[in-house]
């Protein structure tokens, strides 16, 4: 069975994930800060599915160094990582020069250098294994730069898609390259945590469970990019990125 990793994975779509993948049959490695959510989250996947292999363990993936070890000692447990998800984020910000600059740093922090952390501990178990799928979780605000409170956090998910892309490009028409695949996911509005708020002002909002579906439907067919859920987003995306400034300004 497939063995895949998901970082930031007690809750949200981390949760959801690891909830969808079970059923199709795959082992989990489940890392988090929160290990009574992971617990939790564990033994529900178990009750539902007794056959599955669930490993967690805590992971905080701002210490850098615990990224490398957690992913390794993962490795060493279940005895191969088929695949790794990149989903640990954060959505705090502050418009750039009212004060918000640590806000602003520890969302950079967390969505890109930590991620870089994920995507280099990851590359390194499948660089040795020569096979594996890095799937990084970007966001629709990465298409263009948004103002205000998105700014640093848009920014931030164009970085880890970027990053992702590049080690794409590396890879294409190389060896590693038929047996490592890189997927990058741009979702749009799915209920979170992380957006709660949101949820009370769009219409666009999908469902956990099915905009995790979508997802996992993308990971599964392991493509290069996609947006999720694809309707609205990916024709909302071509908006955005080419909207004139007025009018993109108006629509968000």
């Amino acid at each position: 069975m497939p063995t895949t990793l998901i970082t930031g994975a007690s809750s949200g779509l981390g949760a959801e994930m690891a909830r969808q993948l079970a059923a199709t049959g795959e082992d989990l490695a489940l890392c988090a800060r929160r290990t009574d959510r992971l617990e939790e989250l564990r033994a529900e996947i178990l009750a539902a599915h007794p056959d599955r292999r669930v490993a967690v363990r805590a992971l905080d993936v701002n210490d850098h160094e615990q990224v490398f070890e957690v992913v390794r000692a993962f490795r060493a447990d279940l005895g191969t990582l088929d695949r790794v998800i990149v989903n640990a984020g954060l959505g705090k910000g502050a418009p750039l020069g009212t004060g918000g600059f640590a806000a602003n740093k520890e969302t950079a922090t967390t969505n890109f250098v930590s991620a870089l952390a994920q995507c280099e501990a990851a590359m390194e178990v499948f660089r040795d294994q020569r096979a594996g799928h890095l799937v990084v979780i970007s966001s629709m605000s990465a298409m263009r730069g948004l103002p205000k409170t998105l700014t640093t956090y848009a920014a931030s998910k164009a970085g880890i898609a970027h990053l992702a892309e590049g080690l794409r490009t590396e890879l294409h028409g190389t060896e590693l390259g038929r047996t490592v695949h890189v997927t990058v996911l741009y979702p749009g509005y799915i209920a979170s945590e992380m957006n709660e708020k949101v949820a009370q002002r769009t219409p666009l909002m999908s469902t956990t469970e099915k905009g995790v579906q979508a997802m996992v439907a993308a990971i599964e067919k392991r493509v290069g990019s996609a947006c999720v859920p694809p309707l609205p987003w990916a024709p909302l995306s071509l908006v955005m990125k080419h909207a004139p400034l007025p009018v993109l300004k108006r629509l968000i």
